[in-house]
């Protein structure tokens, strides 16, 4: 377990040096075993830009801790319904600005799709034609209701889903792939509202 430890602790500091936990936001877990299914899950609450011996919960597959450093995440229950699905070791949720725009303005669609960007490579789109869809689903208050949701829509092709107005969840087969994921998303997110801006400026120029 002190691996795992160490390996999300990594993730987390590389993820606050780019300022993704505004307000306490923002919950990462990664998994310890696979039979029983544990996993550490970020504290509730907790300053991720800081760095203590409380910052991670051992959890059991129904978000129960099993050790005592703290409150696990409220949503933990998303990250477990990730686990159960998938074969991921490492799953993260943050909530940027780009992140919560996009799932805002195609909320309606129900996803994202790019095309013909490099960094859907990141994901293992090589496909000269090929694409990547990011599903969004409504932000339910009811935790329990909302992993539910997020779960229906995790399928083999599936690496990332945008929660609307509330943040993104990606995983990977281990960190430094989940962390890829995110990253891609997050540049993905910020290519596209740039794009946007840029279409509503040249068509104002039109008029």
């Amino acid at each position: 377990m002190i691996s795992a430890w160490n390996e999300l602790a990594c993730v987390k500091r590389e993820l606050a040096a780019r300022d993704w936990f505004p307000g306490t936001s923002g919950n990462l877990s990664i998994k310890v075993s696979n039979k029983p299914l544990t996993c550490l899950v970020t504290v509730s609450g907790k300053d991720k830009y800081k760095e203590t011996e409380e910052d991670f919960v051992l959890v059991d597959q129904d978000g129960k801790a099993l050790t005592e450093q703290g409150k696990p995440s409220a949503e933990t229950v998303i990250h477990l319904e990730v686990y159960k699905r998938t074969d991921a070791g490492c799953s993260l949720h943050v909530h940027t600005l780009d992140n919560n725009l996009i799932s805002e303005l195609y909320a309606e669609k129900g996803s994202i799709t790019f095309r013909n960007v490099e960094l859907i490579k990141a994901f293992g789109v090589l496909d000269a034609d090929g694409e990547l869809t990011i599903p969004i689903v409504e932000n339910f208050a009811d935790l329990p209701t909302l992993g539910k949701v997020v779960g229906e829509q995790i399928s083999a092709d599936t690496k990332a889903i945008l929660i609307r107005n509330h943040g993104i969840t990606v995983w990977g087969k281990n960190a430094f792939e989940a962390k890829r994921h995110l990253e891609a998303c997050e540049f993905l997110f910020s290519y596209q509202m740039k794009l946007l801006h840029a279409k509503a400026l040249n068509l104002k120029e039109v008029l």
